[in-house]
């Protein structure tokens, strides 16, 4: 008895040894960093609003255990614990969930915080989007750093087609001189490096500040009156003022005054590099269009 339990015992070590190892999953961030994990991602902590988006996309949402403040989207996204905001989180907190990847995003965490979670070894992957076709793309990575390959393949198939049908619509369209305003005092706008400018070019859009070296420059009202921008967008989450483009009507000899091109859009939308940010962006599109066909009215 006790050798045939014996001979048992030995052929289950043997079947477990025959099992192939499991492979290590590697991805490279949006810094082009590799990013390897041990086995699919369980528990992970989102360190900024566009990246809970980005998770919930890949078919990881049920497996964050931690988002900082504003992650609001989808409607799960509410009830997962808040362990700071996008520029400073509780590192006991983040510490006790026992997170096996953390998702950074750069612009916003604090530079010291980042290098505590490196010195805990916690996995670290940055997310940046830069273009509209690096959503899609971070989803898959995310995707397959969850193991969740085949719904972030999905869904990032559905995003591209989302925007090949917006390039192959608005392609050859006249320029529309834009101003985008992200925050009216102090007056905030967006280079051409940003995500956004290339939700602008994709429409047709020329942003007037595109060649300024800080992404997000502080300008002044004489600036946006020189360059006379034909379109200007608001995204301030304000009821007063119209989100602050009210701030530009007094100025009736302006072009975008002139023509009634004052556009308020939603910052959900746009200023979080997420999924949400392609139907933004064809929002920002048939705005910039309605802008077209009001030059010949002027």
């Amino acid at each position: 008895m006790e050798k045939s339990i014996m001979r048992k015992f030995l052929l289950a070590l043997a079947l477990v040894a025959a099992l192939p190892a499991q492979a290590q999953i590697t991805v490279l961030d949006d810094d082009g960093n590799p990013v390897t994990l041990q086995k699919p991602a369980q528990r992970i902590i989102a360190l900024a609003p566009h990246v809970t988006e980005l998770l919930f996309a890949a078919g990881g949402g049920s497996r964050i255990v931690g988002a900082v403040s504003y992650s609001d989207y989808p409607e799960e996204a509410k009830r997962i614990p808040k362990i700071g905001d996008n520029r400073m989180i509780d590192m006991e907190r983040v510490a006790a969930l026992r997170p096996d990847l953390v998702v950074v995003w750069m612009h916003g965490s604090s530079q010291r915080q980042i290098e505590q979670l490196r010195a805990l070894g916690i996995p670290l992957y940055h997310s940046e989007p830069r273009r509209l076709a690096d959503i899609p793309n971070g989803v898959r990575r995310l995707g397959k750093l969850l193991g969740t390959d085949a719904a972030a393949e999905a869904q990032a198939r559905q995003l591209e087609g989302k925007l090949a049908a917006l390039a192959k619509r608005y392609a050859g369209r006249a320029p529309v001189r834009t101003f985008y305003q992200v925050w009216d005092k102090p007056l905030y706008t967006l280079n051409g490096g940003h995500i956004v400018s290339d939700a602008i070019r994709l429409c047709g859009g020329d942003n007037i500040f595109a060649s300024m070296k800080v992404t997000a420059p502080v300008v002044d009202i004489e600036a946006v009156l020189q360059r006379d921008p034909e379109a200007i967008f608001s995204t301030a989450a304000r009821s007063d003022d119209d989100g602050g483009i009210g701030i530009w009507r007094p100025f009736t000899t302006m072009t975008a005054v002139r023509r009634a091109n004052l556009f308020r859009v939603d910052g959900n939308l746009l200023n979080r590099a997420g999924p949400r940010m392609i139907d933004g962006a064809a929002a920002l599109c048939e705005h910039l269009e309605t802008a077209r066909q009001r030059r010949s009215k002027s």
